[in-house]
């Protein structure tokens, strides 16, 4: 297995000790959780990067590498439900959470479906971008809870500035999503042949 598809596993592998940290009760979780999330997704640029680089892009990095990127993305989502901000709400709606992953589900379904007819689809630009932009989002979530939650430092001064980025991400999250996802289901249509 060639470097790029190590790394790629290696983010999955990173996603489950994500999970854990934020899933058991230990000091500086949010931090913890931040910096594996942001080490794993650098294992996201480094992989496709070097893939290219290296002239080693083969069709499991094609397809794994957005599998690897789903299972971390989806897990952060998901513990951003379960975990409050200070007012008690969860630090992202459930029902935002549910449409990426049902976007998700769909992308993947059609990339399995693809491959049963020896037809790879690889994720676009769109589809890349969304991923940037829900890292971002993560991670600006992960390093707000961080400072004022393991850090012990009041960012109420900040809040509104917070506030507006963290919203803005959040659309902007949205639609990459949406219109991401309707981009798969195009160009699936456009290339898959069925036997």
């Amino acid at each position: 297995m060639n470097i790029p598809n190590q790394l790629t596993l290696l983010r999955i592998v990173l996603s489950v000790i994500f999970v854990i940290v934020l899933s058991v009760d230990m000091a500086n979780a949010y931090l913890w959780a931040l910096i594996i999330f942001a080490i794993a997704s650098i294992t996201d640029f480094l992989d496709g990067h070097l893939a290219r680089k290296w002239n080693l892009v083969t069709d499991f990095g094609k397809l794994m590498d957005p599998l690897a990127d789903k299972i971390l993305v989806a897990a952060a989502l998901v513990l951003m439900v379960q975990h409050q901000d200070a007012s008690g709400a969860p630090l992202l709606p459930a029902w935002f959470v549910i449409v990426i992953l049902f976007r998700e589900f769909l992308v993947t379904g059609v990339r399995m479906l693809a491959l049963s007819s020896k037809t790879v689809i690889a994720a676009d630009g769109w589809g890349k971008l969304k991923t940037i932009f829900q890292i971002v989002l993560i991670c600006v979530i992960l390093a707000e809870r961080a400072t004022v939650v393991d850090l012990g430092i009041d960012l109420s001064i900040a809040e509104p500035f917070l506030g507006y980025a963290i919203d803005g991400l959040f659309w902007v999250v949205l639609a990459l999503t949406v219109y991401s996802g309707a981009g798969y289901f195009k160009g699936f249509l456009k290339t898959a042949e069925f036997k």
